[in-house]
């Protein structure tokens, strides 16, 4: 386990000991946990379960489980296996072989920073030596530590991911947050933007660090990844969304509906002001009897 791994642990940890009032979590499927997110929350699209895969033997274990796998018929980005997974509800597994980006074969161990790289990443920065300083501080998976990684709809995973990537608008992402924080009883929650690699670096973030992130597209997803609709990325351990699911379930119990911005009323809640009886208008009188304009 990694000093993050650990690290991670004994937040989560703490985080059960310090509620009040103990949550349920049941042990839901991820069938359950994709169905509730997708009509609860009105995603556009499914969420995506990651799923690192470390050996040769999870890897053939991960193929048995998911028979109807798919491999990337050519070198693409790791923004574009989800997109078969969240758009198509295909289960992909991806290996360095068939991943074209380099900067998520940094991300995931499987490429060192060299010169190129750096130059790769000038266009967001004021020099190579900055571009270098941000490249080494990015999240990324320890050399060659993984041998493949999976994609799939939430639904199709017959076990937990690794993190659950969700594409959302701001309303949708502000709801995933309030759950997530009263469900591991942590607040204000520290969000991380990354240079690039949003999801890609991204996933490796979230994994590591053990704790929800909500992040803008980078350049390469918005493009790659096919998040022209300005959607964010909302990324939740694995472990954690059996706790996050649950704790919606507890308000909707409580409340009659999903909406946090206006309870009993079906996500999102009627877009109207709470003072919205006072808001009133009238049509203004005439400068003069003869004139049609408005004073």
């Amino acid at each position: 386990m990694t000093v993050e791994q650990t690290a991670a642990q004994t937040k989560e940890q703490t985080f059960a000991h310090t509620q009040e009032q103990a949550l349920v979590v049941p042990d839901y499927d991820c069938a359950f946990l994709d169905k509730t997110l997708m009509d609860e929350l009105r995603l556009y699209h499914h969420p995506v379960g990651v799923t690192l895969l470390f050996s040769d033997a999870e890897v053939d274990a991960f193929k048995q489980a998911h028979p109807d796998y798919c491999l990337p018929a050519r070198p693409m980005t790791f923004c574009q296996w989800e997109v078969a997974a969240r758009m198509q509800g295909k289960t992909v597994i991806g290996t360095v072989d068939k991943l074209f980006c380099t900067n998520a074969q940094v991300s995931f161990g499987w490429r060192d920073i060299d010169d190129n790289e750096v130059k790769s990443q000038l266009k967001y920065c004021r020099s190579e030596a900055q571009a270098r300083r941000f490249l080494e501080s990015k999240p990324r998976m320890e050399r060659d530590a993984i041998r493949a990684v999976a994609v799939s709809p939430l639904a199709s995973c017959t076990t937990l991911p690794h993190v659950v990537h969700m594409l959302t608008d701001s309303m949708q992402a502000y709801h995933l947050a309030v759950d997530y924080m009263a469900a591991m009883d942590i607040h204000p929650l520290p969000t991380q933007i990354l240079m690039s690699s949003s999801s890609c670096g991204g996933t490796v973030a979230c994994w590591k660090s053990g704790l929800m992130n909500y992040t803008t597209p980078c350049s390469g997803s918005y493009n790659s990844g096919k998040m022209e609709r300005g959607d964010a990325n909302v990324l939740i351990p694995g472990r954690q969304i059996r706790a996050v699911v649950a704790r919606l379930m507890e308000r909707i119990a409580a409340k009659g509906s999903s909406a946090v911005t206006r309870p009993g009323d079906f996500f999102p809640g009627a877009d109207i002001c709470k003072n919205c009886p006072l808001i009133h208008f009238k049509k203004g009188e005439s400068s003069c009897p003869d004139c049609t304009k408005l004073s």
